[in-house]
């Protein structure tokens, strides 16, 4: 019994079990699954993240629900997180978020800075719109780079 429990441990360790990833068509699920989003975890959601702009999935959204505590440091993580995506023409939004966490992005006041949707839903809207805008931008600059008028 003992070494099914040293074995358990080894596989979270391993395998973080901090965060919950879901892929879908144009989009990744990022959730952490803990209460409390510590620095610690907002490196490991960095790391995940920025993965994510590799593959061909490249827009993530950042599933709060679960966080009702966030460290200042973790909040400022995450909108530079933010900022490294639309650099790179990707799309990242964060939903549902609670009060607590939404009040340590607005003291910071970061929170009009951010993405941020009440449900993954709309979060999803979010993402199909930019990325006809994304689409649109690109045909432009195409139909101008075309015409030397």
């Amino acid at each position: 019994m003992k070494l099914r429990a040293i074995y358990a441990q080894i596989v979270n360790e391993l395998f973080n079990m901090e965060l919950k990833i879901d892929t879908k068509e144009k989009f990744t699920v990022v959730t952490p699954i803990l209460t409390d989003l510590t620095v610690n975890i907002a490196a490991e959601i960095v790391k995940t993240c920025l993965i994510q702009l590799e593959r061909p999935v490249r827009n993530v959204v950042l599933q709060m629900e679960q966080v009702t505590q966030m460290e200042e440091a973790a909040a400022l993580q995450i909108a530079e997180l933010q900022q490294q995506f639309y650099e790179k023409s990707a799309s990242f939004v964060i939903c549902t978020l609670s009060e607590s966490v939404e009040l340590v992005f607005e003291k910071m006041e970061l929170l009009d800075f951010l993405n941020c949707t009440p449900t993954e839903s709309e979060a999803w809207d979010i993402v199909q719109m930019e990325e006809i805008e994304r689409d649109l931008l690109d045909s432009d600059d195409m139909e101008f780079n075309n015409n030397p008028d």
